[in-house]
């Protein structure tokens, strides 16, 4: 009888248990676009990340189905602290669902342990860490197009099988650019080269003088960069007139988009390698999705990786709660329906979600035109190679992801 009462009592709270998980479902959801607004990275995200997110609302088909998404954002400035208050307040008051964009790393980590602590769904389009799926990995995390190894496993591969054998980095001094020197660091050994030092740089740096002649002075025949934004382009700049290129050393961009090639010209960008998982002039579906975002941007420029992350993040995020039958607003099981759910969005293609929260696709080496091969507007590209999606991203069996030990 003791076990009997004790079976009904289980069953009992199991039906409670479900009945409570099914009244909290509903069709109300709040997106965050956490960001660089005014920053080195404004170009990259920013303000595009906000018409990104509103394109993914609008074509999510959610709205017409009687769902109601509100969207809000805000500049982090690149800083931890202030990311951290706003992802707060945001949640606590606001009752953010999601988060997305997070244009540094370190602010991206920072969004990525509250998110775990919350319970909110975390959707990493910016930063390039690896330890967001690695050592920092969670349940509520989706790192979706890039990251420092696949930036590394494109660029710096191809430039030392091509005799760029030695390297000397000028590195952005946060979590970024010390994953991104890192993980250089290891294909270009692991590909039979050597490094022969780094200098570290502040965020959005004006004079890079100094840097540049140490890097000019250690005779490396590659110089990676190892930052992004407006740090890429000004080094690109500076190193210019200090006749580096000319002087017979090569740069290496080692994240580069759409947005720094336009920055910079294609006379100055002209030859530089550069790894990025899509391109707006890649397909027919690129240049279709590239289309309708370039008719809502204030610039009417293409999307860059990151807006296309933006979008094609939430695009899965929404599949996820429709699939759910509604909103839990609860992160971790929706996070776990997305992993689920294989990927297809016009901006990457067919995919999925590692149970790490790496997203796979496949990543593609590019080279700038020169002036000369460049037919209209924004056709800045030649692709070089196509990485495959199982080859683009850092091994599973090599994670230092707690979710993939447990697995």
């Amino acid at each position: 009888m003791k076990r009997l009462m004790a079976t009904l009592v289980a069953v009992t709270g199991l039906a409670v248990a479900s009945g409570a998980a099914a009244q909290t479902l509903d069709k109300n959801v709040k997106v965050g676009v956490l960001g660089d607004q005014s920053g080195p990275y404004q170009d990259i995200g920013g303000p595009g990340s906000v018409v990104a997110a509103q394109l993914a609302i609008e074509e999510s088909g959610l709205v017409a189905k009687g769902w109601k998404i509100d969207l809000v954002s805000a500049d982090a400035q690149n800083k931890p602290d202030i990311g951290a208050n706003i992802g707060k307040e945001w949640i606590d008051v606001q009752k953010v669902d999601v988060f997305t964009d997070m244009a540094s790393s370190s602010v991206g980590l920072v969004i990525a342990a509250l998110a775990k602590e919350k319970n909110v769904v975390n959707l990493n389009s910016a930063s390039g860490t690896t330890d967001l799926t690695g050592s920092q990995c969670s349940p509520n995390t989706v790192h979706w197009p890039y990251d420092t190894y696949m930036l590394a496993n494109g660029t710096a591969t191809a430039l030392v099988k091509s005799g760029g054998d030695s390297w000397f980095f000028l590195t952005a001094d946060y979590a970024f650019g010390h994953s991104l020197e890192r993980d250089t660091s290891a294909k270009v050994v692991a590909n039979g080269g050597k490094v022969l030092g780094s200098v570290k740089h502040p965020l959005n740096t004006a004079d890079f003088s100094s840097f540049l002649l140490q890097a000019q002075s250690s005779r490396a025949r590659i110089i990676g960069l190892a930052n992004a934004g407006s740090d890429t382009t000004s080094a690109i700049k500076q190193a210019a007139e200090f006749g580096i290129v000319s002087g017979g050393q090569k740069l290496a961009a080692l994240l580069m988009m759409l947005s720094d090639v336009n920055s910079l010209g294609l006379e100055a960008a002209q030859g530089l390698n550069l790894t990025e998982s899509f391109y707006w002039d890649l397909n027919d579906d690129t240049r279709a999705f590239s289309k309708r975002f370039m008719a809502r941007s204030a610039k009417g420029r293409p999307p860059t990786m990151v807006q296309a992350g933006v979008y094609a993040s939430l695009i899965h995020y929404f599949k996820a709660l429709e699939a759910l039958g509604g909103n839990p607003h609860d992160g971790r099981m929706v996070v776990a329906k997305m992993k689920e759910l294989p990927t297809d969005d016009p901006a990457f293609g067919k995919g999925s979600i590692r149970i790490d929260g790496r997203k796979i696709h496949p990543a593609y080496l590019f080279e700038v035109k020169k002036p000369s091969e460049s037919k209209y507007p924004y056709d800045y590209y030649k692709l070089i190679a196509t990485i495959p999606a199982d080859e683009a991203f850092l091994p599973l069996e090599k994670s230092l992801c707690p979710l993939v030990k447990k697995s």
